[in-house]
């Protein structure tokens, strides 16, 4: 007779979906849910990626196989999972040590950080792509603790500067260089890039 094993939390097999009571119930409909929700948005990006005009050029990856590409991703994800609770089974709860359940949102850093998207979409056309990209991720970074803001400043400029030469060089997509950098795209049309 074998005795039985042990399992570390979180990596035990998969427990029955009907689980223990309500927790069983609300787990089961909470990955529901989002199977609904990812297989949705699938079918969105799916849908709006026919809806991107795409050059004459055909010898480019075009503007369309990102898109493709995550709802393809999307669509897989959320059957899987929609198959996965079908059969019965849900994930395993978290029963890491670190989880605090009496933790809260801090409302005052979610704001900070939906702040810096809004002024991202509201600065790309006035500042360009590269700068308004070093205003999110340095203003992302500093409200969630770092301590040089002014380094993050910096690598969100050259991740926005790399962003804009391979999206406006490679794949042909036209990000706003803004008006300190309009040098920038004679420059990259120059290069043949």
């Amino acid at each position: 007779m074998s005795a039985p094993t042990a399992h570390a939390p979180g990596s035990g097999p998969a427990r029955a979906a009907g689980g223990t009571g309500a927790s069983g119930v609300r787990a089961k409909a909470g990955e529901l849910i989002f199977a609904a929700l990812a297989l949705a948005l699938g079918v969105f990006v799916f849908v709006g990626a026919f809806g991107i005009r795409v050059p004459a050029s055909g010898t480019q990856v075009g503007p369309r196989v990102f898109p493709f590409l995550v709802g393809t991703i999307l669509v897989i994800s959320a059957a899987a999972v929609l198959i996965s609770v079908l059969r019965g089974k849900v994930a395993e709860l978290e029963e890491g040590e670190d989880i605090d359940d009496t933790a809260h949102t801090d409302w005052v850093t979610l704001a900070k950080i939906v702040a810096f998207v809004v002024a991202h979409i509201a600065l790309i056309e006035i500042i360009g792509w590269p700068f308004a990209a070093a205003v999110l991720f340095g203003g992302v970074a500093w409200s969630l603790g770092a301590k040089r803001w002014w380094g993050a400043l910096l690598i969100g400029l050259a991740l926005g500067f790399v962003v804009y030469v391979l999206f406006g060089g490679l794949l042909g997509l036209s990000l706003p260089a803004g008006p300190l950098l309009g040098w920038l795209d004679p420059l990259i049309d120059g290069l043949g890039i």
